[in-house]
């Protein structure tokens, strides 16, 4: 492709997620990128952050002099009473939805749900006067410009039990259409590029690996008075392992549970877990298990935590555990590098990749091996000091302006924009098939 574009470069960043925690990694994603480009001051380029129209501006104070914020196009009415309803109900709603789907029939679920269909832009984007459009979470909206998509990850695929037929559905329209019909499909690791690659038939020279930033750069630093203030809100004790992660079931809490109580069980360890993240629909399932094991004083759960509190609990706690079936990423884990936290992480999907040799790894899928994990965790001080400098040391490599130079490299690519020679590197290494050092 011929470099013929002269005009400053405008971007579109698609940012109609409402935030508040209820989209986890994919809003920590969205603040991130905001955050990042917003730090690039040696290039041209401009950006259009579309806000959610209930909350357009809750990003506003990440963004830089090369941003602006506008509204997203508005909701209808019923739309407004649904988000109303989940905002004031939180899980109570999700699992009323859950059962009240479960309990139709089927024909009745085919009859009121029509298949998907990728949604059409009438022309919004265009009206920004932008070159480029990029959907950084799973939304994909077809429009006439170039576009740059973040699937983030394909886990329906290998967990279908974890979604409902609707679900699944859905996901199978939006993102193999994202993937098939936007100029560059980003990934969060090489392990989710090759996902998509072999998965989606994708051809490779057109998905990225970029490896995000951790989501504590956004926050403020910790102060003595407000470590002070989180351990007493929240009656820490003196010695907690901590896990960061809304109650999915991918997140794999159960089993976390039934390591704890082998660990207690068999090796007469009682160790304290703060387990934060929005409670969702899965939780009841949780809260049940957590009670027959007797977990309950020392297993909490405080729910979503504001952006100062988690990254205070990352620099209290004695170790972060980290057991998620899949992922596309791993946050929490360069978070808890960032944060001077040893980790144990299970070694699936992508998690090995993001955490090399700096954390002690494991499968998740067993529970012997999580208790394991757990014990030398708990146990060898040597080895969270090794892990912890390890991480320091791993932690360089994520961060969200390197990200940003990337995403800006591949704006230019798709845009036909001049490529600086950093440009052009940092092109070649996000298009490798193989993750480490290279980032």
């Amino acid at each position: 492709m011929s470099n013929t574009r002269t005009e400053p470069l405008a971007v579109a960043i698609n940012a109609q997620l409402l935030l508040g925690g209820e989209a986890g990694g994919a809003e920590q994603f969205v603040a991130g990128l905001v955050h990042g480009l917003g730090t690039l001051d040696d290039g041209p380029e401009t950006y259009v952050v579309i806000g959610h129209w209930l909350d357009p501006f809750r990003l506003a104070h990440l963004t830089g002099p090369n941003q602006r914020i506008v509204p997203g196009p508005s909701g209808t009415n019923t739309q407004r009473l649904k988000r109303m309803a989940r905002r004031a109900l939180g899980p109570l709603y999700l699992a009323g939805r859950l059962l009240w789907h479960a309990a139709r029939p089927e024909a009745s679920r085919s009859a009121a749900s029509p298949p998907p269909e990728v949604p059409e832009s009438a022309g919004c984007f265009k009206a920004l006067n932008v070159h480029v459009v990029h959907f950084p979470y799973q939304n994909f909206i077809r429009c006439a410009l170039p576009t740059v998509y973040n699937p983030h990850d394909l886990q329906h695929l290998h967990y279908p039990e974890f979604f409902t037929r609707e679900q699944i559905e859905w996901r199978e329209t939006v993102y193999r259409a994202g993937c098939n019909e936007a100029a560059a499909v980003v990934a969060d690791s090489h392990w989710a590029k090759r996902d998509i690659v072999e998965r989606y038939g994708i051809s490779p020279d057109k998905v990225y690996a970029v490896w995000p930033g951790p989501a504590t750069e956004l926050y403020p630093e910790p102060t003595p008075s407000t470590l002070t203030q989180v351990r007493r809100k929240f009656r820490l004790p003196d010695i907690f392992a901590l896990y960061p992660a809304q109650t999915w079931p991918h997140k794999n809490h159960i089993r976390l549970l039934e390591a704890l109580a082998l660990l207690r069980d068999k090796d007469g360890l009682a160790l304290h877990v703060i387990c934060t993240g929005r409670k969702n629909q899965f939780w009841p399932k949780i809260e049940t298990r957590l009670r027959e094991l007797r977990l309950e004083q020392h297993v909490r759960f405080p729910g979503f935590v504001h952006a100062t509190e988690i990254r205070a609990l990352y620099r209290m706690a004695q170790f972060v555990i980290f057991p998620s079936l899949f992922e596309g990423a791993g946050l929490p884990v360069i978070e808890a590098f960032a944060e001077g936290a040893p980790v144990a992480c299970s070694s699936a999907a992508s998690l090995s990749e993001y955490a090399a040799d700096a954390a002690l790894l494991f499968d998740p899928s067993c529970v012997q091996g999580i208790s394991q994990a757990l014990h030398r965790m708990t146990s060898d001080a040597g080895v969270r000091a090794e892990l912890r400098a390890r991480g320091a040391e791993r932690a360089r490599l994520f961060s969200w302006r390197r990200a940003a130079r990337i995403y800006r490299a591949i704006y230019r690519k798709v845009a036909d924009a001049s490529l600086t020679d950093e440009d052009a590197g940092l092109l070649r290494e996000a298009l490798m098939l193989e993750g480490g050092q290279a980032q």
